[in-house]
């Protein structure tokens, strides 16, 4: 499943490149980046869509949600006992173990936590079946997409060093977290809005500078098995911010189920 021609990336094995070496292995590995994020992607929509399936049911059961649907007994331990903690803080912890073990993992078995992660992320988001109509999802969606491409695009494309917007988004990523910890206990919807905004213009902003980063690591590979983890590490980290923009967008302009 490597996106990487051995033969073909002389860069690979230290020798000597040419520009026309760079920039055929630049288009390589950041396909292979993409590729990995496409497949992530396709991975928790597959796992979402099969987890509210498996949840849900229209025949009558003592679970009653509403819009003529009732949760079945996974529904209900998913989305209603602490199990749903368990779920939800599920993928941080996928996230955690990565970047911890991602340099001393082989690439196959970073590829398959990758993905293994992408499924548990599927799962834990399905819950926004339940609260927004399927076509406002699909919608959130489809604008995460354009946006998206557009945005890696500029990354990558762009002369300019994004590394000081990069520093300013970190920041306030961290601060993100911390209000939206405490939006956990406050339960506040105006807070959650702004929260939202926020969220979509943090992330559209690191897609851009993520985009130029991972470009700048194809620069430090210094062998296949090492770019191929740097292509899962950057896949990773575009699909997070891909994943982030999509649940700000659906909060922001979801339709809810009646």
């Amino acid at each position: 499943m490597s996106n990487f021609d051995r033969n073909a990336a002389p860069w690979s094995r230290g020798y000597a490149r040419t520009g026309a070496d760079v920039d055929q292995g630049l288009r390589a590995f950041m396909l292979g980046v993409y590729n990995h994020m496409s497949i992530g992607l396709a991975l928790t929509g597959l796992f979402a869509l099969g987890a509210f399936n498996l949840a849900v049911s229209a025949v009558p059961t003592q679970y009653h949600i509403g819009s003529h649907l009732y949760l079945t007994d996974l529904g209900a331990a998913l989305y209603m006992s602490p199990l749903r903690w368990v779920v939800m803080f599920a993928p941080l912890a996928f996230v955690l173990f990565f970047s911890f073990k991602i340099n001393s993992m082989a690439a196959a078995s970073a590829r398959n936590l990758f993905y293994a992660y992408a499924a548990v992320m599927g799962v834990s988001i399905s819950s926004i079946l339940l609260i927004y109509t399927g076509a406002s999802v699909a919608r959130a969606f489809f604008i995460t997409a354009a946006a998206f491409g557009a945005l890696s695009l500029y990354g990558y494309t762009t002369k300019r060093s994004l590394s000081a917007m990069g520093s300013f988004m970190m920041m306030g990523l961290f601060g993100l977290i911390i209000a939206s910890l405490v939006n956990l206990f406050v339960q506040s919807s105006a807070f959650q809005f702004g929260l939202s905004i926020l969220s979509v213009l943090i992330f559209s902003g690191l897609t851009a500078y993520d985009t130029q980063a991972i470009k700048s690591m194809y620069y430090e590979s210094d062998g296949y098995e090492v770019a191929t983890k740097k292509s899962v590490n950057g896949a990773l980290m575009l699909y997070l911010d891909f994943i982030n923009i999509f649940m700000s967008l659906v909060q922001l302009t979801g339709q809810r189920n009646d």
